[in-house]
Order: structure tokens, then sequence, then C-alpha cells
């Protein structure tokens, strides 16, 4: 017994972490190994037991000897793994390299940062509110009477409507945030409005219940109509390249008097006419128009004073434009397919 003592003392004293592959679980293997109920240091104290009395002492002191050892080693493992960390195993450098998958913005993302940078360069800055607004400032601050048929332009999701209480509803587009900047500001303004919103609308490859706007206003004395389509040419050309023509034909909106629609060159075939744009050459892109002065009056601006243009495009029109994308379900449908596509755009 003594002679098997004095070997697992050296084991032990010989026994190096350098030599552990998952450092951690190795140290609790070994100190089971010693230190367990069932371990070697306990079958020792067993077979202590039946050790004439002679030499019990000195079988004793060596057995301590080797818990002694036993415990202090595990010590310094324990120490050494709290310092060092489990570093795990070896390293094999000769393997082939794993080449992890990078994310990547988000088309729309990489569509509206665009747009955003675009009017930061002639000094727009960004405007944000809550996705939930009230009545007001949705409709009738931007000049929809209560029973005006324009109000049937865009089929709302109501979170409250009950009678004698202002009905509250999922923004149905962002020119909210255009009332409340008037509201609280004073001209000169010049705010972009990107954001979520919402209508209720069939799903489908070219309509969607949920979409993305970005809206812009500016609202100072002597803005004109000449200013607007100065600025609309500058974002066309900034963002489809600097070959893009623009035309305006009239159209009417509620909050905007006179109204039209923007048209583009089509980018694809270059105006000659395609599927694309369905033969005509022009691609409609955003509408716009001098803000009515009933609307600078209800968020309490002198109309006599100011005048101002606003304008109002849907991101995911201008990301199928960009990317000639033909099913908006796409946006929403986290295909990994697709969205690899737009690996390394930033």
């Amino acid at each position: 017994m003594k002679e098997k003592i004095q070997q697992y003392i050296s084991e032990i004293q010989n026994t190096s972490i350098e030599k552990f592959n998952d450092k951690a679980a190795e140290v609790e293997m070994f100190r089971v190994k010693y230190l367990g109920k069932k371990g070697i240091i306990s079958e020792l104290f067993e077979e202590f037991k039946t050790v004439p009395n002679d030499k019990k002492k000195e079988m004793g002191q060596i057995l301590n000897q080797l818990k002694t050892a036993a415990q202090q080693k595990i010590e310094e493992f324990k120490a050494f793994v709290e310092e060092q960390g489990d570093a795990g195993p070896a390293l094999d450098l000769t393997r082939p390299t794993d080449f992890s998958v990078l994310g990547s913005r988000h088309p729309l993302s990489v569509v509206m940062n665009e747009i955003v940078d675009i009017f930061a360069r002639i000094g727009f800055t960004v405007a944000e509110s809550g996705e939930i607004e009230d009545d007001w400032h949705l409709f009738s601050a931007l000049n929809f009477p209560p029973d005006h048929p324009a109000r049937d332009m865009q089929d709302t999701f109501f979170v409250e409507k009950e009678e004698g209480k202002q009905e509250v509803a999922l923004r149905t587009h962002t020119s909210s945030v255009q009332v409340r900047v008037m509201e609280h500001s004073k001209p000169p303004i010049r705010i972009i409005a990107p954001g979520r919103v919402f209508r209720n609308e069939a799903i489908s490859a070219r309509a969607h219940c949920i979409f993305h706007q970005v809206e812009a206003l500016y609202v100072d004395k002597h803005v004109t109509f000449a200013d607007l389509k100065q600025t609309l040419l500058y974002f066309a050309k900034e963002m489809f390249g600097e070959q893009t023509k623009i035309r305006l034909r009239p159209s009417y909106f509620p909050f905007t008097e006179p109204s039209a629609e923007m048209d583009i060159s089509c980018n694809i075939c270059g105006g000659k006419g395609c599927n694309i744009c369905k033969g005509t050459g022009w691609l409609e892109i955003l509408g716009c128009g001098m803000v009515d002065p009933n609307v600078l009056e209800a968020c309490g601006i002198d109309s006599k004073e100011y005048t101002g243009f606003a304008l109002g495009m849907g991101v995911e029109r201008m990301a199928m434009l960009k990317y000639q994308i033909r099913d908006l379900r796409l946006y929403f449908e986290n295909d990994l397919r697709f969205l690899r596509q737009f690996d390394g755009i930033v």
C-alpha cells in the first residue's frame, strides 16, 4: 500500500495542465479521480482500516501527504484556468480557413439612408414621430374635412374609433410628422420625415399593408414651385444618375395646391420604352406640390407671409426601380437568397 500511495503522489506531482486539451473539464475530472466520493483517496482510506496498528501511524502520514498533494495540485490548476481562461483544444493551423458569412443592410435601409443623405446635402434635417397617430395629425390638419371623399384614398387601420372621441389609427403617411413639426417650430422649416406606414390593403406583388415613406417639407418666405422643381431635379440626378430627366404631371392631394406627380426617365431602357415603364419611357416615383394655405393656417403659420412645398415617395418603389425588384413581398419574407444579393452594399 505504501508503494501504491507514493506512486500516486509522484503521478500527481508530475501532472501538468499543459497536457490538458479542455482544461476546465479535465481539471474537474482530475479532482473527481483523486478526491471524489469514489475516488482513489477514498478507496485508500477504506483500505487503511485493514492496516495493522503498528503501521497505521506511518501509513496515515503518507496518506495525508497524498491528499494534501492532490488538493494543492487542484488549487494550482483552478488558479491557472481562472487566470488564463480555457483556451480549448490547440488550434490546427493547417486546416482550411472558415470564412464567416457577414451580414448586410436590408435593401430598404440602403435606399432610405441614401434618400436621407441626398436631402441632407441641401440642408434638410431628419424629423420623426410615433407610428400611432390621432385624427387631427393624420387627416384634419392636412385639409381632410370629416366627410371629404379624399379620406377614402387611404384605407386605415383604426386603433381606437369610438363615437364622441378622436379617432386613433396607425399612420397612413408620414405627413403627420410634418404637421407636428409645423405646430412646434417657426419657419424656416426644412425637414425630411422617413418612416414606416400602414394601410389596409390586400398584399400582392405591387401592394402591401406595411411600407415605408420619405416625405420632405420646406416652409419659408418666398418659396415657389420653381424651388420645388429644382429640388426634385437635383434629387433625381443624385439618386438615379446625371442622365436622368424628370417631368411633372398635374395631380390632386388635399394638403397641396397645386399638386403634381413626378416621373423620371426610365433608367432601364434609357427612355426608349420597355416592359418596366410599359413602353412609355417614364416611371412615376413621387407626389409633390405647394403646401395648401389651409394646412399652414391649421398649424399656426401665417399663409400670407410664408409658403412652402412638400413631397413624398415610397421607399419600396424607389428600391424596386433602383434594383429592378418586381415583387414587393420579397422585402418582408427574410429570404436569405434574396437578401444575400445585397451583400457589400452600404
